[in-house]
């Protein structure tokens, strides 16, 4: 458990944060800019789809304010380093700070895990969360036009990656 600045615990996802994660999964996914889902799988789908490092929660007293977490980018065994990562925070909990201290540990996750790339692939209406991954360190490498539609309407992914200079440097 780390404890940051602004007075929040980021700890380790349990199973017992679930129901909470769910919530403010479904919470991003209402908005319209913070995923290309529709509707928040059940937790054996989410498990088996994420890493198990860099599953974070941001926690005030026992309440859960946010997430983040890491999926891996391929099987193949040459990108073991590579990740692609989520931020979420509940909407009545956003401008906080949340966000990047969340951010900031799964970064600090990620590395300790061996991963030497982390990217994100992020809406192109979701400028608070580009702004957010350029502040720590991300950078735009392109983004895909037109890739999928979302309620009927074309959207665009804006494409952001950080490597790490401490792993996967030699």
């Amino acid at each position: 458990m780390q404890t940051t600045d602004i007075g929040l615990q980021i700890t380790p996802m349990q199973p017992a944060d679930w129901e909470a994660v769910r919530r403010i999964y479904a919470e991003g996914i209402r908005t319209g800019h913070a995923t290309m889902e529709t509707t928040p799988p059940g937790w054996e789908k989410w498990h088996g789809e994420h890493l198990e490092a860099g599953r974070l929660v941001a926690r005030q007293g026992d309440a859960v304010l946010g997430w983040a977490a890491l999926t891996p980018v391929s099987g193949r065994c040459t990108f073991a380093g590579v990740a692609e990562l989520s931020v979420y925070v509940g909407q009545a909990h956003q401008g906080r700070g949340i966000g990047a201290a969340l951010l900031r540990a799964l970064i600090d996750a990620a590395e300790k895990a061996g991963i030497w790339t982390l990217q994100a692939g992020i809406l192109r209406e979701n400028a608070a969360s580009i702004s957010l991954h350029k502040k720590l360190g991300f950078r735009e490498v392109g983004y895909r036009e037109r890739i999928g539609k979302l309620n009927g309407v074309w959207r665009d992914v804006v494409l952001l990656e950080r490597r790490s200079p401490v792993v996967g440097v030699a």
